[in-house]
Protein backbone atom coordinates (compact mmCIF):
# COMPACT_ATOMS: atom_id res chain seq x y z
CA UNK A 1 0.00 0.00 0.00
CA UNK A 2 1.35 3.08 -1.15
CA UNK A 3 0.04 6.92 -1.30
CA UNK A 4 -0.64 9.42 -3.69
CA UNK A 5 2.39 11.86 -2.37
CA UNK A 6 4.77 8.88 -3.03
CA UNK A 7 3.43 8.02 -5.89
CA UNK A 8 4.38 10.97 -7.15
CA UNK A 9 7.54 11.56 -5.45
CA UNK A 10 8.89 8.60 -7.35
CA UNK A 11 6.61 8.82 -10.68
CA UNK A 12 8.75 7.60 -13.86
CA UNK A 13 8.38 11.29 -14.54
CA UNK A 14 9.62 12.75 -11.08
CA UNK A 15 12.35 10.13 -11.08
CA UNK A 16 13.25 11.10 -15.12
CA UNK A 17 12.98 14.92 -13.77
CA UNK A 18 15.24 14.28 -11.16
CA UNK A 19 18.22 13.08 -13.15
CA UNK A 20 17.42 15.67 -15.66
CA UNK A 21 17.97 18.23 -12.16
CA UNK A 22 21.46 16.61 -11.31
CA UNK A 23 22.65 16.70 -15.33
CA UNK A 24 21.82 20.42 -15.54
CA UNK A 25 23.25 21.31 -12.05
CA UNK A 26 26.19 18.76 -13.82
CA UNK A 27 26.87 21.24 -16.55
CA UNK A 28 26.40 24.70 -14.38
CA UNK A 29 28.93 23.20 -12.21
CA UNK A 30 31.58 22.48 -15.03
CA UNK A 31 30.47 25.83 -16.24
CA UNK A 32 31.23 27.92 -13.08
CA UNK A 33 34.66 25.99 -13.05
CA UNK A 34 35.58 26.82 -16.86
CA UNK A 35 35.20 23.40 -18.39
CA UNK A 36 32.63 24.31 -21.03
CA UNK A 37 31.00 27.76 -22.17
CA UNK A 38 28.21 28.95 -20.40
CA UNK A 39 26.33 29.33 -23.46
CA UNK A 40 26.34 25.52 -23.87
CA UNK A 41 25.50 24.96 -20.38
CA UNK A 42 22.09 27.21 -20.70
CA UNK A 43 21.28 25.11 -23.67
CA UNK A 44 21.56 21.85 -22.04
CA UNK A 45 19.93 23.27 -19.13
CA UNK A 46 17.01 24.50 -21.24
CA UNK A 47 16.36 21.13 -22.41
CA UNK A 48 16.63 19.33 -18.93
CA UNK A 49 12.72 19.68 -18.94
CA UNK A 50 11.05 15.64 -18.40
CA UNK A 51 7.83 17.11 -19.76
CA UNK A 52 9.61 17.18 -23.14
CA UNK A 53 10.23 14.09 -23.53
CA UNK A 54 8.48 10.36 -24.20
CA UNK A 55 8.81 9.25 -20.55
CA UNK A 56 7.52 5.79 -21.14
CA UNK A 57 9.33 5.04 -23.81
CA UNK A 58 12.61 6.16 -21.49
CA UNK A 59 10.88 3.09 -19.37
CA UNK A 60 10.70 1.36 -21.92
CA UNK A 61 14.36 1.56 -23.31
CA UNK A 62 15.82 1.34 -20.17
CA UNK A 63 16.22 -2.64 -19.58
CA UNK A 64 18.17 -3.02 -22.37
CA UNK A 65 20.43 -0.13 -21.43
CA UNK A 66 20.92 -1.44 -18.16
CA UNK A 67 19.34 2.02 -16.38
CA UNK A 68 16.81 4.51 -17.36
CA UNK A 69 19.77 7.38 -16.88
CA UNK A 70 21.32 5.61 -20.41
CA UNK A 71 18.13 6.15 -22.13
CA UNK A 72 17.63 9.48 -20.63
CA UNK A 73 20.90 10.81 -21.34
CA UNK A 74 21.02 9.84 -24.82
CA UNK A 75 17.91 11.18 -25.49
CA UNK A 76 18.76 14.42 -23.69
CA UNK A 77 21.99 14.71 -26.31
CA UNK A 78 19.73 14.16 -29.18
CA UNK A 79 17.77 16.91 -28.24
CA UNK A 80 20.15 19.15 -27.39
CA UNK A 81 21.73 18.08 -30.78
CA UNK A 82 18.96 20.18 -32.54
CA UNK A 83 19.23 23.31 -31.01
CA UNK A 84 22.96 23.50 -30.38
CA UNK A 85 25.30 20.76 -31.98
CA UNK A 86 28.21 22.36 -30.52
CA UNK A 87 26.39 21.85 -26.85
CA UNK A 88 25.62 18.61 -27.34
CA UNK A 89 28.84 17.43 -26.70
CA UNK A 90 29.42 18.34 -23.16
CA UNK A 91 26.22 16.52 -22.28
CA UNK A 92 26.82 14.12 -19.16
CA UNK A 93 30.61 15.00 -19.20
CA UNK A 94 32.85 13.75 -16.32
CA UNK A 95 30.07 11.23 -14.84
CA UNK A 96 28.72 7.98 -14.89
CA UNK A 97 25.07 6.86 -15.02
CA UNK A 98 25.25 5.61 -11.69
CA UNK A 99 26.38 9.18 -10.36
CA UNK A 100 23.21 10.32 -11.89
CA UNK A 101 20.83 7.63 -10.83
CA UNK A 102 22.25 7.37 -7.28
CA UNK A 103 21.74 10.95 -6.80
CA UNK A 104 18.71 11.33 -8.40
CA UNK A 105 17.17 8.64 -5.81
CA UNK A 106 18.57 11.31 -3.02
CA UNK A 107 16.74 14.09 -4.17
CA UNK A 108 13.37 11.78 -4.43
CA UNK A 109 14.74 10.25 -0.80
CA UNK A 110 14.66 13.90 0.44
CA UNK A 111 11.34 15.28 -0.66
CA UNK A 112 9.94 11.41 0.32
CA UNK A 113 11.39 12.11 4.01
CA UNK A 114 10.40 15.49 4.05
CA UNK A 115 6.66 14.37 3.73
CA UNK A 116 6.98 11.43 6.21
CA UNK A 117 8.36 13.78 8.94
CA UNK A 118 6.01 15.89 8.42
CA UNK A 119 3.44 12.81 8.64
CA UNK A 120 5.69 11.50 11.67
CA UNK A 121 5.64 14.44 13.59
CA UNK A 122 1.91 14.74 13.18
CA UNK A 123 1.13 11.19 14.17
CA UNK A 124 3.13 11.53 17.18
CA UNK A 125 1.38 14.77 18.01
CA UNK A 126 -1.65 13.02 18.04
CA UNK A 127 -0.49 10.35 20.68
CA UNK A 128 0.86 12.86 22.67
CA UNK A 129 -2.23 14.93 23.13
CA UNK A 130 -4.24 11.15 23.95
CA UNK A 131 -1.65 10.66 26.55
CA UNK A 132 -2.35 14.22 27.87
CA UNK A 133 -6.10 14.23 27.65
CA UNK A 134 -6.61 11.29 29.95
CA UNK A 135 -4.96 11.14 33.21
CA UNK A 136 -5.27 8.26 35.68
CA UNK A 137 -7.31 6.22 33.51
CA UNK A 138 -7.18 2.25 34.51
CA UNK A 139 -7.03 -0.44 31.97
CA UNK A 140 -5.78 -3.89 31.69
CA UNK A 141 -2.26 -4.62 31.08
CA UNK A 142 -2.29 -7.50 28.82
CA UNK A 143 0.76 -10.16 28.34
CA UNK A 144 0.30 -13.12 26.48
CA UNK A 145 -2.34 -11.81 25.02
CA UNK A 146 -3.97 -12.25 28.80
CA UNK A 147 -5.40 -9.85 31.13
CA UNK A 148 -2.28 -9.52 33.58
CA UNK A 149 -2.12 -6.31 36.19
CA UNK A 150 -3.72 -3.00 35.86
CA UNK A 151 -1.50 -0.25 34.23
CA UNK A 152 -3.20 3.65 33.11
CA UNK A 153 -4.20 4.47 29.43
CA UNK A 154 -1.44 6.81 29.12
CA UNK A 155 1.21 4.57 30.33
CA UNK A 156 -0.23 2.43 27.16
CA UNK A 157 -0.31 5.76 24.62
CA UNK A 158 3.51 6.24 25.95
CA UNK A 159 4.43 2.88 25.00
CA UNK A 160 3.40 3.87 21.61
CA UNK A 161 4.61 6.93 21.36
CA UNK A 162 8.35 6.75 22.65
CA UNK A 163 9.29 4.40 19.49
CA UNK A 164 8.00 6.91 16.84
CA UNK A 165 9.81 10.32 18.47
CA UNK A 166 12.88 8.12 18.57
CA UNK A 167 12.36 7.04 14.73
CA UNK A 168 11.62 10.45 14.33
CA UNK A 169 14.70 11.81 15.27
CA UNK A 170 16.79 8.69 14.09
CA UNK A 171 15.31 9.13 10.58
CA UNK A 172 16.92 12.41 10.28
CA UNK A 173 20.47 11.36 12.06
CA UNK A 174 20.18 9.23 9.18
CA UNK A 175 19.46 11.33 6.44
CA UNK A 176 21.86 13.61 6.98
CA UNK A 177 24.36 10.91 6.63
CA UNK A 178 22.71 8.97 3.45
CA UNK A 179 21.33 12.16 1.55
CA UNK A 180 24.32 12.98 -0.16
CA UNK A 181 25.89 13.79 -3.58
CA UNK A 182 26.90 11.00 -5.97
CA UNK A 183 30.11 11.96 -8.54
CA UNK A 184 32.66 9.81 -8.96
CA UNK A 185 32.78 8.85 -12.77
CA UNK A 186 33.21 4.81 -14.45
CA UNK A 187 35.34 4.08 -11.38
CA UNK A 188 34.56 6.58 -8.23
CA UNK A 189 38.15 8.38 -8.69
CA UNK A 190 37.08 11.27 -10.76
CA UNK A 191 40.04 10.80 -12.78
CA UNK A 192 38.88 12.93 -16.09
CA UNK A 193 38.30 16.30 -14.10
CA UNK A 194 41.74 15.93 -12.86
CA UNK A 195 42.83 18.62 -10.25
CA UNK A 196 39.36 20.42 -11.03
CA UNK A 197 37.63 17.49 -9.14
CA UNK A 198 36.93 19.05 -6.45
CA UNK A 199 35.96 22.21 -7.49
CA UNK A 200 33.01 20.95 -9.61
CA UNK A 201 32.07 18.53 -6.84
CA UNK A 202 31.71 21.40 -4.48
CA UNK A 203 29.95 23.36 -6.70
CA UNK A 204 27.48 20.71 -8.21
CA UNK A 205 27.27 20.20 -4.26
CA UNK A 206 25.91 23.75 -3.34
CA UNK A 207 23.34 23.31 -6.67
CA UNK A 208 21.86 20.24 -5.32
CA UNK A 209 22.08 21.19 -1.69
CA UNK A 210 23.71 18.15 -0.91
CA UNK A 211 26.66 17.59 1.14
CA UNK A 212 29.65 16.25 -0.74
CA UNK A 213 30.54 12.67 0.46
CA UNK A 214 34.01 11.80 2.04
CA UNK A 215 34.47 9.66 -1.25
CA UNK A 216 32.44 8.33 -4.06
CA UNK A 217 29.88 5.74 -2.51
CA UNK A 218 29.00 3.52 -5.87
CA UNK A 219 29.26 0.35 -3.66
CA UNK A 220 30.14 1.66 0.00
CA UNK A 221 25.47 1.33 0.60
CA UNK A 222 26.02 1.43 3.94
CA UNK A 223 24.85 4.82 4.54
CA UNK A 224 22.04 4.29 2.62
CA UNK A 225 20.74 1.00 3.89
CA UNK A 226 20.99 2.36 7.37
CA UNK A 227 18.30 4.55 6.39
CA UNK A 228 16.66 1.60 4.84
CA UNK A 229 16.79 -0.13 7.93
CA UNK A 230 15.46 2.53 10.27
CA UNK A 231 12.40 2.84 8.02
CA UNK A 232 11.98 -0.82 8.40
CA UNK A 233 12.06 -0.65 12.60
CA UNK A 234 9.34 2.56 12.07
CA UNK A 235 7.49 0.38 10.42
CA UNK A 236 7.37 -2.37 13.12
CA UNK A 237 6.39 0.49 15.49
CA UNK A 238 4.12 1.28 13.50
CA UNK A 239 2.64 -2.40 12.88
CA UNK A 240 2.93 -2.76 17.16
CA UNK A 241 0.64 0.74 17.56
CA UNK A 242 -1.88 -1.14 14.81
CA UNK A 243 -1.90 -4.28 16.02
CA UNK A 244 -2.80 -2.87 19.36
CA UNK A 245 -6.06 -0.50 17.95
CA UNK A 246 -7.24 -3.58 15.93
CA UNK A 247 -7.13 -5.60 19.22
CA UNK A 248 -8.74 -3.09 21.49
CA UNK A 249 -11.43 -2.49 19.32
CA UNK A 250 -12.75 -6.09 19.27
CA UNK A 251 -16.34 -6.08 20.66
CA UNK A 252 -15.24 -8.56 23.00
CA UNK A 253 -12.90 -5.04 24.88
CA UNK A 254 -14.21 -2.39 23.13
CA UNK A 255 -11.81 0.22 24.55
CA UNK A 256 -11.07 2.56 21.57
CA UNK A 257 -12.36 2.46 18.33
CA UNK A 258 -11.83 3.62 15.32
CA UNK A 259 -14.48 6.70 14.74
CA UNK A 260 -16.45 5.77 12.04
CA UNK A 261 -15.85 8.10 8.91
CA UNK A 262 -18.52 8.00 5.57
CA UNK A 263 -18.60 3.98 5.49
CA UNK A 264 -15.69 3.41 6.81
CA UNK A 265 -15.34 0.48 8.35
CA UNK A 266 -19.10 -0.78 7.44
CA UNK A 267 -19.96 -4.35 6.10
CA UNK A 268 -22.36 -4.71 3.99
CA UNK A 269 -23.29 -8.31 4.48
CA UNK A 270 -22.90 -7.95 8.62
CA UNK A 271 -24.20 -4.44 9.12
CA UNK A 272 -23.43 -4.81 13.20
CA UNK A 273 -19.64 -4.80 12.22
CA UNK A 274 -17.37 -1.71 12.58
CA UNK A 275 -14.05 -2.98 10.99
CA UNK A 276 -10.77 -1.20 11.82
CA UNK A 277 -10.28 -0.41 8.40
CA UNK A 278 -7.24 1.94 8.88
CA UNK A 279 -5.47 -0.34 11.68
CA UNK A 280 -6.14 -2.84 8.62
CA UNK A 281 -4.23 -0.75 6.27
CA UNK A 282 -1.09 0.25 8.60
CA UNK A 283 -0.55 -3.80 9.28
CA UNK A 284 -0.76 -4.90 5.47
CA UNK A 285 1.89 -1.85 4.64
CA UNK A 286 4.19 -2.88 7.37
CA UNK A 287 3.65 -6.22 6.80
CA UNK A 288 5.83 -6.58 3.60
CA UNK A 289 8.47 -3.56 5.25
CA UNK A 290 10.61 -6.37 6.52
CA UNK A 291 11.12 -8.28 3.30
CA UNK A 292 12.21 -4.84 1.40
CA UNK A 293 14.74 -3.82 4.33
CA UNK A 294 15.92 -7.85 3.75
CA UNK A 295 16.71 -7.42 0.34
CA UNK A 296 18.11 -4.04 0.53
CA UNK A 297 20.51 -5.58 2.81
CA UNK A 298 21.22 -8.72 0.34
CA UNK A 299 21.94 -5.68 -2.21
CA UNK A 300 25.12 -4.20 -0.18
CA UNK A 301 27.69 -7.01 -1.81
CA UNK A 302 28.69 -5.33 -4.80
CA UNK A 303 31.40 -6.60 -6.81
CA UNK A 304 34.37 -4.49 -6.72
CA UNK A 305 34.11 -0.69 -8.00
CA UNK A 306 30.51 -0.81 -9.69
CA UNK A 307 28.02 -3.69 -9.01
CA UNK A 308 26.17 -6.15 -10.88
CA UNK A 309 22.69 -6.73 -10.03
CA UNK A 310 22.63 -5.73 -6.99
CA UNK A 311 22.48 -2.02 -7.40
CA UNK A 312 19.76 -1.78 -9.85
CA UNK A 313 17.13 -4.43 -7.40
CA UNK A 314 17.75 -2.02 -4.86
CA UNK A 315 16.18 0.87 -6.80
CA UNK A 316 13.50 -1.85 -7.51
CA UNK A 317 12.87 -1.89 -3.58
CA UNK A 318 13.23 1.65 -2.70
CA UNK A 319 9.88 3.10 -3.53
CA UNK A 320 8.25 0.37 -2.39
CA UNK A 321 9.92 0.50 1.02
CA UNK A 322 8.43 4.68 0.94
CA UNK A 323 5.46 3.84 -0.22
CA UNK A 324 4.32 1.21 2.78
CA UNK A 325 6.29 3.30 5.40
CA UNK A 326 4.46 6.33 4.37
CA UNK A 327 0.94 4.80 3.66
CA UNK A 328 1.13 3.31 7.61
CA UNK A 329 1.69 6.49 8.97
CA UNK A 330 -1.29 8.22 6.93
CA UNK A 331 -3.63 5.24 7.82
CA UNK A 332 -2.77 5.55 11.84
CA UNK A 333 -3.33 9.30 11.61
CA UNK A 334 -6.43 8.25 10.58
CA UNK A 335 -7.31 6.24 13.17
CA UNK A 336 -6.27 8.36 15.38
CA UNK A 337 -8.28 11.81 14.20
CA UNK A 338 -10.75 11.25 16.98
CA UNK A 339 -10.78 7.69 18.50
CA UNK A 340 -13.80 6.44 20.76
CA UNK A 341 -12.10 6.10 23.36
CA UNK A 342 -13.95 4.14 26.20
CA UNK A 343 -12.26 4.62 29.55
CA UNK A 344 -15.91 3.33 31.08
CA UNK A 345 -15.04 0.59 29.43
CA UNK A 346 -11.31 0.24 30.18
CA UNK A 347 -13.02 0.01 33.96
CA UNK A 348 -15.80 -2.44 33.35
CA UNK A 349 -13.13 -4.79 31.74
CA UNK A 350 -10.75 -4.22 35.06
CA UNK A 351 -13.30 -4.72 37.20
CA UNK A 352 -14.78 -7.87 35.10
CA UNK A 353 -11.45 -9.69 36.53
CA UNK A 354 -12.82 -9.26 40.38
CA UNK A 355 -9.57 -8.11 41.85
CA UNK A 356 -7.66 -11.70 40.25
CA UNK A 357 -5.01 -8.32 38.65
CA UNK A 358 -4.09 -7.62 42.30
CA UNK A 359 -3.32 -11.21 42.93
CA UNK A 360 0.70 -10.61 43.02
CA UNK A 361 -0.22 -7.18 45.43
CA UNK A 362 -1.88 -9.60 47.66
CA UNK A 363 1.09 -12.25 47.83
CA UNK A 364 3.52 -9.05 48.16
CA UNK A 365 1.90 -8.35 51.19
CA UNK A 366 1.10 -11.92 52.67
CA UNK A 367 4.48 -13.55 52.19
CA UNK A 368 6.36 -11.21 54.60
CA UNK A 369 3.46 -12.28 57.46
CA UNK A 370 2.75 -15.86 56.57
CA UNK A 371 5.50 -17.20 55.10
CA UNK A 372 6.11 -18.41 51.03
CA UNK A 373 4.79 -21.88 51.48
CA UNK A 374 1.46 -20.60 52.94
CA UNK A 375 1.14 -17.43 51.39
CA UNK A 376 1.17 -19.69 48.20
CA UNK A 377 -1.45 -22.16 49.37
CA UNK A 378 -3.43 -19.44 50.46
CA UNK A 379 -3.51 -17.08 47.43
CA UNK A 380 -4.05 -20.12 45.43
CA UNK A 381 -6.94 -21.41 47.15
CA UNK A 382 -8.71 -17.46 47.12
CA UNK A 383 -8.29 -17.65 43.81
CA UNK A 384 -9.83 -20.71 43.25
CA UNK A 385 -12.78 -19.40 44.73
CA UNK A 386 -13.15 -16.50 42.54
CA UNK A 387 -12.91 -18.69 39.51
CA UNK A 388 -15.68 -20.78 41.09
CA UNK A 389 -17.87 -18.23 40.84
CA UNK A 390 -18.00 -17.49 45.24
CA UNK A 391 -17.33 -13.55 44.76
CA UNK A 392 -14.35 -10.92 43.93
CA UNK A 393 -10.89 -11.58 45.15
CA UNK A 394 -11.02 -8.84 48.00
CA UNK A 395 -14.06 -10.46 49.06
CA UNK A 396 -12.91 -13.90 49.60
CA UNK A 397 -9.81 -12.02 51.55
CA UNK A 398 -12.34 -10.36 53.89
CA UNK A 399 -14.44 -13.71 53.88
CA UNK A 400 -11.23 -15.13 55.22
CA UNK A 401 -10.55 -12.83 58.07
CA UNK A 402 -13.89 -13.05 59.47
CA UNK A 403 -13.61 -16.56 59.29
CA UNK A 404 -9.97 -17.10 61.16
CA UNK A 405 -8.83 -18.72 57.83
CA UNK A 406 -6.11 -15.77 57.75
CA UNK A 407 -4.88 -14.46 60.94
CA UNK A 408 -6.64 -10.80 61.63
CA UNK A 409 -2.84 -9.24 61.59
CA UNK A 410 -2.20 -10.84 58.14
CA UNK A 411 -4.13 -7.68 56.52
CA UNK A 412 -5.66 -4.81 58.04
CA UNK A 413 -8.55 -2.74 56.60
CA UNK A 414 -6.60 -0.22 55.14
CA UNK A 415 -4.34 -2.50 53.46
CA UNK A 416 -7.07 -4.49 52.04
CA UNK A 417 -9.11 -1.62 50.73
CA UNK A 418 -5.46 0.17 49.33
CA UNK A 419 -4.75 -3.40 47.90
CA UNK A 420 -7.43 -3.44 45.51
CA UNK A 421 -7.40 0.34 44.75
CA UNK A 422 -7.31 0.42 40.58
CA UNK A 423 -7.40 4.35 40.63
CA UNK A 424 -4.27 4.77 42.84
CA UNK A 425 -2.73 1.74 40.59
CA UNK A 426 -3.87 3.81 37.79
CA UNK A 427 -2.28 6.65 38.92
CA UNK A 428 1.08 4.73 39.84
CA UNK A 429 1.53 3.59 36.16
CA UNK A 430 0.75 7.45 35.10
CA UNK A 431 3.61 8.41 38.01
CA UNK A 432 5.69 6.31 35.82
CA UNK A 433 5.62 7.92 32.67
CA UNK A 434 5.27 11.44 33.85
CA UNK A 435 9.05 12.51 33.29
CA UNK A 436 8.64 10.64 29.72
CA UNK A 437 5.16 12.49 28.98
CA UNK A 438 7.31 15.77 30.03
CA UNK A 439 10.51 14.24 27.75
CA UNK A 440 8.09 13.66 24.88
CA UNK A 441 6.86 16.95 24.65
CA UNK A 442 10.09 18.94 24.27
CA UNK A 443 11.76 16.27 22.41
CA UNK A 444 8.67 16.67 19.47
CA UNK A 445 9.01 20.59 19.48
CA UNK A 446 12.53 20.71 19.04
CA UNK A 447 11.79 18.92 15.83
CA UNK A 448 9.18 21.16 14.76
CA UNK A 449 11.38 23.61 15.46
CA UNK A 450 14.35 22.57 13.05
CA UNK A 451 13.87 21.64 9.55
CA UNK A 452 13.89 18.15 8.03
CA UNK A 453 17.76 18.80 6.48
Amino acid sequence: MSTPAMEAVFSPAAVVQSMMDVEAALVRAQAKAGLMPPSAAQAIVSLCRAELYDVPSLLAAAPAAGSLAMPTVQRLRETVALFDPGAAVYVHRNACAQDIVDTAMVLCTREALRIMDDDLQALCGQLLELARQHDAVPMLGRTLMQPAQVISLRFKIMNWLMPLVRSAEALRGHAREALRLQLGGPVGTLESLGTDADQVSRLLSEDLALPVADMCWHTQRDRWIRLATELGVLCGSLGKLAQDLALLAQPEVDEIVEAPTDTRGSCIALPHKHNPIAAQQALAATQRAPHRVAALLGCMAQAHERGLGQWPAELAEWSSLMGQTHGALLALGRALTAPDVRTTRMRANVDAQLGLVASERLELLLTPRLGRPRTDAVVQALIQRVRQGQGSLQEMVRQSLEQGELPAQAVSSRELTDLFDVQSIARWADSRVEGTLRLAGQRLEALAAQPFI
